[in-house]
């Protein structure tokens, strides 16, 4: 097995090719977070992105996207912002995996949402999750059918809900492929309300985040297209969700909602309406990504497994970084596994959050700074 090291302005069209072929190889790789065009985003901001490529007899047969620092610590690409990670690779290509973090100047290589396929990577797996999906397929009449249908316990009261929206603020209308940036930064500004309401880390606080997802927007392509979704009641936008797509999955992403319409349910709605309409284009999965939410157990019709943990060689930083990162995952994982845990942890983000809303100079409006 021949080894290389690109940057990913180094990536040739017969490279892109490639990979799309190794993609379209394995319905495990169907995902868009396994594209190279996603990959591609994230090294336009990430000085230490890079791709190995993996050849066999001169042919290129496998691709790992990652990102290094100064210290030869290694992490998926996007990790904590993709929801699948994998080196995508033509069936049954296999790899010695401390040749390939030799090869690539790592000591260790973090990931969070390992795809279980990758048998490689199991030795150094610390723990598997469930990453719940919804299989969709097109309906035979119009959403309100297809919602009876696919979901006839939630469809009256969701349907109910609707209506009334409509009634007081105007005819609902959906979206599914909408292209004005203005709805784009509503939906950021949204979401950047969000995790500070909850305490939780405001990604779009962060520039870098603001601009990539302005560029996946406008992404086009088979394997990765950025989608955004919007929610309309008259012409005002209620919810919207942003992610992306693969000629057949769909990533949920970012999700948000104008939280003074709460009361309607507009983030259930969205994903409702998100699932119909992608059925219609093709797609025949939805990735909900991992993490307990009520609505995934309302929606999902099953589970994919994903491993996180930490693949590594002999080297002090590879010890040290363990030594540092594991723990931390250990007791997030274990306050997400336990419902006793999780519901006061929520609660104190919830308070901290509120503090800072309430102290924050702008009292809490966010400006265009996941779901």
């Amino acid at each position: 097995m021949d080894i290389t090291v690109h940057r990913f302005d180094e990536l040739t069209d017969s490279l892109r090719d490639a990979w799309h072929q190794a993609m379209d190889a394995s319905p495990e790789y169907a995902n868009p977070f396994l594209a190279p065009e996603f990959a591609i985003g994230i090294g336009r901001y990430r000085a230490g992105a890079r791709v190995a490529v993996l050849r066999e007899n001169g042919e290129p047969v496998g691709f790992l996207p990652y990102e290094r620092n100064a210290f030869g610590v290694g992490r998926a690409i996007g990790l904590g912002l993709s929801d699948c990670q994998a080196l995508v690779h033509r069936p049954g290509v296999t790899w010695a995996t401390r040749d390939l973090l030799r090869a690539c100047g790592l000591s260790i290589f973090e990931f969070d949402h390992l795809v279980q396929e990758q048998k490689p990577f199991g030795a150094y797996v610390t723990g598997t999750f469930a990453s719940p999906v919804l299989d969709v397929k097109p309906g035979d009449g119009d959403y309100a059918q297809w919602l009876r249908s696919a979901y006839p316990g939630l469809a009256k009261t969701v349907l109910k809900k609707e209506r009334r929206l409509g009634r007081d603020k105007g005819d609902v209308r959906f979206i599914f492929d909408e292209r004005d940036p203005a709805a784009l930064r509503t939906l950021m500004q949204w979401k950047s309300a969000q995790y500070r309401r909850t305490g939780r880390m405001d990604r779009f606080s962060r520039p870098w985040i603001v601009d990539l997802v302005d560029y996946l927007s406008r992404v086009r392509e088979e394997h990765f297209t950025g989608v955004l979704s919007v929610l309309y009641a008259g012409d005002l936008p209620v919810a919207a969700h942003f992610g992306p797509r693969s000629s057949t999955v769909l990533a949920a992403w970012f999700t948000a909602y104008d939280p003074e319409l709460r009361y309607y349910s507009p983030g259930l709605m969205m994903h409702l309406r998100l699932a119909e309409a992608a059925a219609r284009h093709g797609v025949t999965l939805v990735d909900m990504g991992r993490g307990d939410k009520e609505y995934k157990d309302w929606l999902k019709t099953r589970e994919l497994r994903v491993g996180e943990g930490f693949a590594s060689r002999p080297h002090p930083v590879a010890t040290a970084h363990r030594l540092w990162r594991r723990p931390v995952r250990g007791l997030r994982n274990t306050v997400l596994a336990h419902p006793q845990l999780r519901g006061p942890a929520d609660r104190l983000l919830k308070t901290v959050g509120g503090l800072r809303t309430s102290n924050g100079p702008d009292s809490g409006k966010a400006g265009p700074r996941t779901g």
